[in-house]
């Protein structure tokens, strides 16, 4: 359901949200490595998702990216929607172009409820959550 760009972009950010603050910046370089992401392609989705005000940055010396605690309240819906739009996470699963209610494909009426309660969870969820989650050992980041 979600695109590998999505997962990259959701994987940095988890890294920025652990390893960074307003007075730790940190180089995309130094996140292509853990993340094990391609340094170009991540560069273009921070990038982007700075221009959205999901992650901050800062340019030149002792620059880099970070989170503030503004930039970890926002709800992973937008980190989806910035990088995928809507149109991802509402597409059919077999990519059947014409598959809706009145024209199912084959497995709509199977994912239809995981897909409603996934969308619901990326509103109801920030990167915050996440971090909290990992800081109290309910989920790994092995970055």
């Amino acid at each position: 359901m979600l695109s590998t760009s999505t997962k990259y972009a959701l994987r940095a950010v988890l890294y920025l949200a652990v390893n960074s603050s307003e007075n730790k910046k940190v180089l995309a370089k130094d996140i292509s490595g853990p993340t094990n992401i391609p340094k170009a392609y991540l560069s273009k989705l921070l990038q982007e998702l700075s221009k959205h005000r999901i992650v901050s940055s800062i340019r030149g010396p002792g620059g880099g990216f970070y989170l503030t605690p503004e930039n970890k309240k926002v709800p992973l819906i937008h980190i989806v929607q910035v990088i995928d739009g809507d149109s991802r996470l509402n597409s059919c699963m077999l990519s059947v172009r014409d598959c809706d209610e009145d024209h199912p494909c084959p497995i709509h009426h199977l994912v239809g409820d995981a897909k409603t309660n996934f969308i619901k969870n990326l509103k109801e969820n920030s990167l915050e959550d996440l971090v909290k989650s990992i800081q109290n050992g309910d989920s790994v980041l092995p970055l």
